[in-house]
């Protein structure tokens, strides 16, 4: 019997995870990639004597990859990676500066020793972010919400009892206000938000649930950086049988009579019995479907933030510093302001610092290290983006040379920058947004596309902009949620 033929536009998480799955189980796979390299987001690239990932930064859940790894027969072993003890450094502009360590007893001493915030409120309001956790994740994360046989299972049945316990109809800052309150404690855990590009000032107390993911399942850095990940998926796939179809850029997806025969790109015309598209949902109706009404309600929904990158070699090793490192704003609920109301460059934005030279050292030369500079900003609707990243690079160094105690301009080797117009060029993430659409309201995990096609059969999409939405964790379920569902 001959094999069913798929094809995936894209070569994101989502479209790796789902290639990977449907090789398993026998179909015939296309992998088609506009750029030269997969990964999508989740690339590397050399700079001078530096090694910098593109990308997301922060690793949870490796047992994402294991299981698919797993299917194509290699080995845990073939992908390294460590536990972090210290899951991030945080500074604060009155110089308080917290650690937040892995071991959920020693992070309560921290906060309890710098913040004066007794150890009881820590752990009970971890065990709630658990239970929040566990009680949704199967639902709203590992499968459709799309599909009626989903409100038919226990795990629905389970979520629907936890309500009462899941501050549905609150925001995320005023849970945390409520029950933290102490203004630092508030502002670190506010932070969460920003893990789907959203607002804690209008995003839902639900998710609360997402320190869960970091300081009670941990966090790890694959021994050759982010990009092993990647190439460990890339490299399962071939494994497999995917066929890898680099710089081939789709340009429509083919149906008829409401049902995918294929797609045509600028080299080629292809016949499929399936199509993936891994692509934004926004160009992927704009561009890949013109002839098939597009669900414009859903495609208007707020964007999330999206970012301006900085990669310099640091002529300099800073011994404060970790992994992982957040320098908040004076201000936070002004900043988040700027990014969702009114879409304004801010002056004090937090900074987050990534360095994997000090996990990986042969990133950096010996005594540097390699930064991943980032700030939230609004995704691109025109702004004058030249003007912003001056505004920025002053706005960072100045700060960041404050905190630190030490001039930081002068110690940048080489420099090179990420904004959302290259976002969106490089990756077709709609306005350089980097989750899609934001969770600031409580209907947001409704409010993505589905999975699939209501109109065309044999259509499917996964991805950041689709359910269950963006980042590494999310993107592997999606395009999990694919596979499994595939007719």
């Amino acid at each position: 019997m001959k094999r069913k033929s798929v094809a995936i536009i894209g070569s994101g998480m989502a479209g790796l995870a789902a290639a990977i799955r449907l090789a398993a189980a026998q179909y015939e796979v296309t992998l088609f990639e506009a750029n030269a390299y997969p990964g999508g987001k989740l690339c590397a690239f050399k700079q001078g004597d530096y090694r910098f990932d593109a990308g997301p930064s922060l690793f949870t859940l490796p047992q994402l990859v294991l299981d698919l790894l797993k299917l194509a027969k290699i080995p845990a072993t073939d992908f390294p990676y460590v536990t972090l003890e210290q899951g991030c450094h945080y500074f604060y502009e009155d110089g308080t500066r917290l650690i937040a360590w892995a071991n959920p007893t020693k992070f309560a001493e921290e906060i309890q020793q710098k913040l004066g915030v007794e150890p009881n409120i820590i752990h009970a309001y971890l065990d709630q972010a658990k239970y929040k956790y566990e009680h949704t994740a199967p639902l709203f994360v590992a499968s459709s919400l799309h599909k009626a046989s989903t409100y038919l299972s226990k795990k629905t049945i389970k979520g629907v009892m936890a309500i009462p316990k899941l501050n549905l109809f609150n925001t995320m800052h005023k849970q945390n206000e409520a029950v933290l309150q102490e203004p630092h404690l508030v502002q670190f855990f506010d932070r969460y938000a920003t893990y789907n590009g959203s607002n804690p000032y209008d995003a839902p107390a639900l998710l609360t649930m997402i320190p869960h993911l970091e300081l009670g399942m941990g966090t790890y850095f694959p021994k050759n950086g982010m990009i092993q990940i990647t190439e460990s998926l890339v490299a399962a796939a071939q494994k497999l049988g995917v066929n890898f179809r680099y710089n081939e850029k789709v340009i429509q997806i083919l149906h008829h009579n409401n049902r995918v025969t294929g797609l045509k790109t600028a080299q080629n015309t292809y016949a499929f019995d399936r199509v993936i598209s891994n692509m934004d949902i926004n160009p992927s109706y704009r561009k890949l479907l013109p002839d098939v009404a597009a669900p414009e309600n859903l495609l208007a929904q707020e964007k999330s933030s999206s970012a301006i990158i900085f990669y310099w070699g640091i002529e300099k090793t800073f011994k404060e510093l970790d992994l992982h490192n957040i320098f908040f704003s004076a201000n936070y609920k002004e900043e988040f302001e700027h990014i969702f109301k009114t879409k304004q460059f801010y002056a004090d934005p937090t900074i987050y610092l990534n360095i994997s030279s000090k996990y990986k050292p042969d990133d950096a030369p010996a005594g540097h290290e390699n930064w991943f500079v980032m700030i939230n900003v609004p995704p691109n609707t025109g702004q004058d983006w030249d003007q912003w990243i001056a505004k920025a690079r002053e706005a960072v160094i100045q700060k960041l040379s404050r905190i630190l105690g030490t001039d930081i301009a002068p110690l940048i080797a080489n420099e090179s920058v990420l904004d959302p117009r290259l976002i969106e060029s490089k990756t077709s993430s709609f306005g350089g947004s980097l989750y899609g659409n934001a969770s600031n309201n409580r209907y947001a995990a409704f409010l993505r596309h589905a999975n699939f096609s209501s109109k065309i059969k044999g259509l499917y999409f996964c991805g950041g902009s689709v359910h269950p939405g963006g980042g590494i964790p999310l993107c592997l379920n999606s395009g999990k949620i694919v596979a499994e569902m595939m007719e």
